[in-house]
């Protein structure tokens, strides 16, 4: 996959212009090094919480590392945590998190059976869009929670995790439900539900990216049945809201 070739040594802020240091002043090497030695996500978050890679931290409450079924084999990366995930120390807490719940549900999932994070652990300014060098900064926590949960099944939520996962040149409107087999991964990129309360028309195109969501799940895993889907149109939300982060 494009991670493990772009960041081989998990060195990815030093090869995008970032941080030369890392956790607590570490060096790049020694950084790398204390990721690998994370051997749990419990271990792993203690040493995000203590992170200054960047700028990010210093504006925040604090890190929301992410939260879900450990074991899960179906993973949903978003872009960073909005004020109300800043608030509560969880990811997509807010309005675009509550979408979210109601679009997995619909495609007979429950929250704690998945597992939901973000490309930065912290949040933005203002809600803003992370910079290159945060996302590049961050990009090694996110490589490291990966290889620690081993998922099936990846989905990009919103353009955010696409550039930093897959492609920075690529268009979250050209990959939008285009499955990709990368390192034994397959990778579906959507849009993010924050979209989708500002541009509700598009919730029907990401209806029918969580149907394939659920129809490769079940032939992996054998479940969810069709008896478990809670809804089979596309669940509703507000238009208009503000958008509220992942």
């Amino acid at each position: 996959m494009v991670w493990r070739e772009r960041d081989r040594g998990m060195g990815g802020p030093e090869a995008a212009g970032g941080p030369a240091d890392g956790l607590y002043g570490l060096p790049a090497a020694a950084f790398a090094l204390r990721l690998q030695e994370a051997a749990t996500l419990d271990e792993l978050g203690a040493l995000a919480r203590g992170c200054t890679r960047c700028g990010l931290r210093g504006g925040c409450r604090g890190v929301v590392f992410g939260e879900g079924d450990p074991r899960a084999g179906l993973c949903l990366i978003g872009e960073g945590p909005g004020a109300t995930e800043d608030e509560q120390g969880r990811p997509f807490v807010g309005k675009a998190g509550e979408l979210l719940d109601r679009i997995l549900a619909a495609a007979g999932f429950r929250r704690d059976q998945v597992y939901i994070s973000n490309v930065v652990l912290c949040r933005p300014p203002g809600n803003r869009t992370p910079e290159p060098a945060e996302i590049a900064a961050c990009r090694p926590y996110l490589l490291r929670r990966l290889q620690l949960l081993r998922p099936s099944i990846l989905v990009l939520l919103g353009a955010t995790p696409l550039h930093a996962m897959v492609d920075p040149r690529a268009s979250i409107g050209a990959e939008r439900g285009r499955w990709r087999r990368q390192d034994g991964l397959w990778v579906l990129p959507t849009y993010h539900p924050a979209y989708l309360l500002r541009a509700p028309e598009r919730k029907k195109e990401v209806w029918e990216d969580f149907q394939m969501i659920r129809e490769l799940h079940r032939r992996l895993f054998g479940w969810p049945s069709e008896e478990a889907a809670a809804a089979r149109e596309a669940p509703a939300g507000p238009a208009g809201a503000p958008d509220e982060g992942g």
